[in-house]
């Protein structure tokens, strides 16, 4: 019997973002990353309806990800892609 992993409701294009969004995230200094904040808290309350807890940003990306898998098994999110992309490019600023 070969069991087969159910594969994931993330895009492919989504998960490489969003891969490299947390990638980047572990990289920013405990300041910068207060600072960069409230911008992944507007995107996880667009994305889930409402804005998770606040459990400060060690945590943020694990809830970035909880999110974005609930919110891409429900359906479709046109531009997610990009919209990662340009929260990660933000951190660079």
């Amino acid at each position: 019997m070969t069991s087969v992993l159910p594969r994931s409701p993330i895009p492919d294009d989504v998960a490489a973002e969003l891969d490299r969004a947390v990638r980047r995230w572990h990289q920013l200094p405990l300041d910068r990353a207060v600072a960069a904040s409230a911008g992944v808290r507007e995107l996880l309350g667009e994305l889930a309806g409402d804005i998770p807890p606040d459990l400060g940003p060690a945590v943020l990306m694990d809830q970035l990800r909880v999110v974005v898998h609930d919110r891409c098994d429900e359906g479709e999110v046109p531009g997610l892609a990009e919209r990662l992309a340009a929260l990660r490019l933000g951190w660079s600023a």
